[in-house]
């Protein structure tokens, strides 16, 4: 794959940095995922959960294909290995608080004056600098309550939701593969790593950044609103007779209104003056809600997704994940790769979002168990049977 060769060492838990991590192994990197004894706490995401699956599916999306180091960094030997580790590595990932790891040495300074070359990524809530630079924070924290995201996607009126699993915290696992391979590109010209650093706060923000913009230039932005009082009726959702959801998104302009109106049956709208327009079918917008609710209510899913087809409107179906999951067009367009399941067979599992035609993924290995590779890596950093017997024996490393 495109980073063969690439070594990089994650000293992180939970899912953003291990998710970057993943996603730089995905693609072909050598990860060495570094833990306490006692392991990531993502590691226990699906332990209660009422599942035959054997294993944890949850965890196995950021951290399959990785080798496993268990390391005590609060003791000097188990420190001075992961230190050892960077000295050899390329990237070094980490969601550690700054504090506690220039306490350890292992903040950026010390690390990178060993190896110059290290792109040293580290993946905050808040950012590095700033009153909260110290704060603890999540996806549904930092990345959807506090940057905004949560309030532009409530309708006015409704009460804030929370976040699914992992949806900030991936978003910006992309944001730091992209630092870090633009961190990567530059050391190809200068022969220098640097410092990365990402956080969720500002991945939130970037995310909602075509209303933020609006925010910072006019000093307001319009709420968002509710199905059946929406900004635009055209672009909305609605049910067919059998029940199935689906979402409109036209083109701006009359040109897919006029073929619109006739898709829902009711060509007879478009000459509607309250309708003619889309000034019109803005001051009118629950009205055309209602007609359209009807006329699509009085179709099967089926027929009205051949009408918007024939008519090359912008649509989608409202999938639920098992929809998902069944959809060719997802496989198509390579949204899952096979994992290992540790039994012998394989399972399919989330994608990193982008294919290299030529450089097609084979399936990847199972997530690693604690340690499984503690004895393997310190042998390769030096390290002797005794010396690997003593450490553990001290707890340093498991």
């Amino acid at each position: 794959m495109l980073l063969k060769g690439l070594k990089v060492v994650e000293f992180a838990t939970y899912i953003a940095a291990p998710g970057a991590a993943g996603i730089l192994g995905d693609w072909g990197a050598e990860v060495t995922k570094v833990e306490r004894a006692q392991g990531d706490p993502m590691r226990n995401a699906f332990a209660d959960a009422k599942n035959a699956f054997a294993g944890n599916p949850t965890f196995a999306v950021d951290n399959r294909g990785k080798r496993a180091v268990a390391l005590d960094t609060s003791k000097p030997a188990g420190r001075d290995a992961l230190a050892k580790l960077a000295a050899s590595a390329d990237v070094f990932i980490t969601n550690v608080r700054p504090a506690a790891l220039k306490r350890s040495g292992l903040d950026e300074a010390t690390l990178r004056a060993a190896n110059p070359r290290l792109v040293y990524a580290a993946v905050t809530g808040y950012g590095l600098e700033g009153p909260d630079a110290d704060k603890p924070g999540f996806d549904v924290t930092a990345f959807w309550s506090r940057a905004g995201v949560a309030r532009m996607h409530t309708p006015k009126g409704s009460e804030p939701f929370i976040l699914r699993t992992g949806v900030g915290d991936h978003t910006t696992s992309l944001a730091t593969v992209s630092a870090i391979l633009a961190a990567l590109y530059e050391r190809e010209q200068t022969g220098q790593g640097r410092y990365v650093q990402t956080s969720l706060l500002a991945t939130g923000i970037y995310t909602v950044s075509s209303d933020m913009a609006v925010q910072l230039s006019l000093g307001r932005l319009a709420s968002n609103r509710s199905r059946k009082d929406p900004f635009d009726p055209l672009a909305n959702f609605y049910q067919s007779r059998d029940e199935k959801w689906f979402v409109l998104n036209p083109r701006s302009g009359n040109a897919d209104w006029q073929l619109l109106a006739p898709v829902a049956g009711r060509p007879d709208l478009v000459n509607d003056e309250r309708f003619a327009t889309g000034k019109a079918r803005k001051a009118n917008a629950m009205a055309l809600v209602a007609e359209l609710e009807a006329a699509f209510g009085a179709l099967d899913f089926e027929e009205i997704a051949k009408r918007l087809n024939d008519a090359d409107q912008v649509w989608a179906p409202v999938q639920t994940p098992a929809e998902v999951a069944a959809d060719p067009q997802a496989a198509a367009a390579g949204a899952w790769v096979e994992v290992e399941d540790g039994q012998g067979g394989t399972y399919r599992s989330p994608a990193a979002p982008a294919l290299f035609p030529g450089a097609e993924m084979s399936v990847r290995p199972a997530y690693p168990a604690i340690g499984q590779h503690t004895k393997t890596v310190l042998g390769e950093l030096g390290y002797s049977a005794q010396e690997i017997d003593a450490m553990i024996a001290e707890g340093a490393a498991a």
